[in-house]
């Protein structure tokens, strides 16, 4: 066992570990070590600026989910973009699971959103489960308020997978859309563009979000 390994372990609790590995069916419970999210944050901060760290952002892939999530909290505080896209490059082929590719964004995409809309294109185009969930992330958190255009949705909208957690992402993506982008959005529901599982999903969605008002959760109820 490494000594950040073995540091990590030091923060587990079993009873958090055998409640999060539940809600990840496909990674293995011995791969979780248990650490909350709060308590993995608190040690990112201070991991980072060690000599170590910089060594652990080499070494892949990892072997333990905490080692995963603590590898994007590093690359969500490098702040010169050019370093920090290259970091995200690197990592998102070894994304193994939901919780991890849904991690914060790095602050720094928000200033280069020209290339991270090209490149957002690139991942979402992907054969690899979670780089194709992360492309649809980063259009889903940044590009549905001021940067919206109404073509980036056909980009989410008009992907085809039998993959269960891409077609999650697309339902979350479109019900986040109904709610900031209404008049863009709704024509995939009513139309029925989607396929018929992730037509149903964005519906319900939508309809337990507290963003949508009541005469549009109605709507959305009579187009199931």
């Amino acid at each position: 066992m490494t000594h950040l390994q073995e540091e990590l372990f030091k923060l587990q609790d079993t009873v958090y570990r055998n409640f999060h590995s539940s809600l990840m069916p496909g990674v293995d419970k011995e791969a979780v070590i248990g650490v909350r999210t709060p308590v993995l944050r608190a040690f990112a901060k201070k991991f980072s600026k060690t000599e170590e760290a910089e060594q652990f952002m080499t070494e892949l892939p990892h072997k333990y989910y905490e080692e995963n999530n603590l590898h994007m909290m590093l690359i969500a505080q490098i702040k010169d973009y050019n370093k920090c896209i290259s970091e995200t490059e690197k990592f998102l082929p070894h994304i193994d699971n939901w919780a991890t590719c849904d991690s914060p964004l790095p602050k720094c995409f928000d200033k280069n959103k020209e290339d991270i809309l090209e490149r957002a294109k690139k991942w979402i185009a992907a054969d690899t489960t979670y780089v194709k969930r992360y492309g649809m992330g980063v259009m889903m958190r940044l590009f549905l308020d001021e940067d919206f255009k109404e073509e980036y949705i056909q980009l989410v909208a008009g992907v085809k997978s039998e993959e269960y957690y891409v077609n999650m992402m697309i339902a979350w993506y479109m019900a986040t859309a109904l709610a900031k982008q209404w008049d863009a959005a709704i024509p995939y529901i009513q139309e029925h563009r989607l396929s018929e599982w992730v037509h149903r999903k964005s519906i319900q969605k939508a309809v337990e979000s507290y963003r949508i008002t009541p005469e549009q959760k109605d709507y959305l109820k009579g187009l199931r």
